[in-house]
């Protein structure tokens, strides 16, 4: 853990390039300690229907979701939380300049015991040393 779900409206296609979105958020979640680097998962859905607002068309939204394993104090959570959203402030900033973006951000902690996991990727982590 942590997985990044990403929910963006469809309008910010070709405004918002959501790949390098990803990959931003991913590098900011790298860097923090609390997010071991092996369980990062980074992933944007685009939502084609959506009404916002005074229900002007070019109003857009992305909202990220961050999960992760209970136990981290709400200190660790709250500075993480506002490391990745400064992130994804900051790269949206060259959008926003010229269109209606809302921008969310929400952490939530998963139940351990209710919450399976498996899988090979510490395994095949390259070697940075």
């Amino acid at each position: 853990m942590p997985h990044f779900h990403i929910e963006y409206s469809a309008n910010l296609e070709g405004e918002v390039d959501m790949g390098a979105l990803c990959q931003a958020i991913r590098a900011e979640a790298a860097e923090i300690a609390t997010f071991p680097t092996a369980g990062i998962r980074v992933r944007a859905v685009c939502v084609d229907h959506v009404a916002m607002a005074d229900g002007t068309p070019r109003h857009g939204f992305i909202d990220l979701s961050i999960r992760l394993r209970e136990g981290r104090p709400d200190d660790v959570k709250k500075d993480a939380l506002t490391r990745v959203f400064a992130a994804l402030k900051d790269f949206t900033a060259p959008a926003m300049r010229t269109r209606s973006i809302a921008l969310s951000a929400e952490m939530r902690d998963i139940n351990a015991d209710l919450s399976l996991k498996f899988g090979n990727v510490r395994d095949h982590l390259e070697d940075i040393a």
